[in-house]
């Protein structure tokens, strides 16, 4: 009797210490990671460098309409410019670039004494130097990018020379106004340029603001000995823009170009030290068979003189194809 209640006691203390083997707990399905927030779109300038290294081809026409002081008579001039970057790293781009300028004087039978060392003012048609350079650029945090530029322009370009054609110098003069002078170094047929610049973006879903500095160092190498030897020139740009929506953009710019030295237009005409400009345009971004396509146009007003006092405006034509 007293074994089977002890036997009962250890059976009922047995069962109740025993627990079955609890499952482990299943664990809550992992949270699906956030995709990668789309990069925030970038406003393509007008005329300063791009802060983006890429693979692009990319034609831009530059109609210049101005008058002769002298006798009111209007002029136009045509730039077109070939620009080619391979996106050689994610930081570095090689580029080439070129332009071919028809200009039609205002009246080639009364003088003109805006182009140094011209007494008359030719129409004609002239190539520019070509210019070889790289481009670096480094994305920072919260949407900053700095970059690097290095180039030449090598002296080859049409109207050079002692004894250049006259229809082809004054092409390559108005070629410089036609584009703001911030293009001087292809302009410079007479001279060997070394081109350094450096820059700093900031690229928001809302805004892109864009600021670079350049410094062009000129050397003669053909050409009147009557030209200066040597000939520094800085270049200033400032560019905003923003997205109307997602394929369209509005962008404006500030330019300004700077002799260092007392060159010879300087010398010719002490108004024309620096130049001033302002450009403002649209521009729109869509892709044609997996590739990013930028046509835009914008117009660009003179805001000092010499500019000024013969009424250019400039109207460019811009079509970038990125690969």
């Amino acid at each position: 009797m007293i074994r089977t209640y002890a036997a009962s006691v250890l059976l009922v203390v047995s069962v109740g210490a025993w627990q079955p083997a609890r499952l482990p707990a299943e664990s809550p399905p992992a949270a699906p990671s956030p995709s990668p927030s789309p990069a925030a779109p970038y406003s393509l300038p007008w005329l300063l460098r791009p802060a983006a290294a890429a693979s692009v081809m990319r034609l831009d026409t530059t109609v210049a309409l101005f008058a002769n002081p002298a006798n009111g008579k209007a002029g136009h001039t045509v730039v077109e410019s070939f620009t080619a970057s391979y996106k050689a790293s994610p930081r570095i781009a090689p580029l080439f670039r070129v332009s071919w300028v028809d200009h039609h004087a205002p009246d080639p039978t009364t003088p003109d004494h805006t182009i140094p060392g011209a007494t008359r003012e030719a129409s004609g048609r002239a190539f520019s130097n070509p210019l070889v350079g790289l481009s670096y650029v480094r994305p920072l945090a919260r949407g900053w990018r700095v970059s690097l530029f290095g180039a030449s322009a090598i002296p080859v370009g049409d109207g050079g020379g002692d004894q250049p054609d006259p229809g082809a110098a004054a092409a390559i003069a108005r070629g410089i106004p036609a584009r703001s002078a911030m293009d001087n170094a292809l302009f410079a047929v007479n001279y060997w340029t070394l081109i350094g610049g450096v820059g700093a973006a900031h690229v928001t879903p809302a805004l892109t603001l864009q600021g670079e500095a350049t410094v062009f160092q000129l050397t003669r190498v053909r050409g009147p000995r009557s030209q200066d030897d040597r000939r520094t020139n800085l270049t200033l740009g400032l560019h905003a823009g923003r997205f109307l929506s997602p394929h369209v953009s509005l962008g404006g710019e500030l330019r300004l170009q700077r002799w260092l030295t007392r060159a010879a237009p300087v010398r010719a005409n002490p108004k024309a030290r620096e130049t001033l400009t302002a450009a403002l345009g649209p521009r729109f971004h869509f892709k044609v068979g997996g590739h990013w396509v930028r046509p835009g146009v914008s117009y660009t007003r003179s805001l000092d003189e010499p500019l000024r006092a013969q009424g250019y405006d400039m109207v460019q034509l811009d079509l970038p194809i990125a690969f």
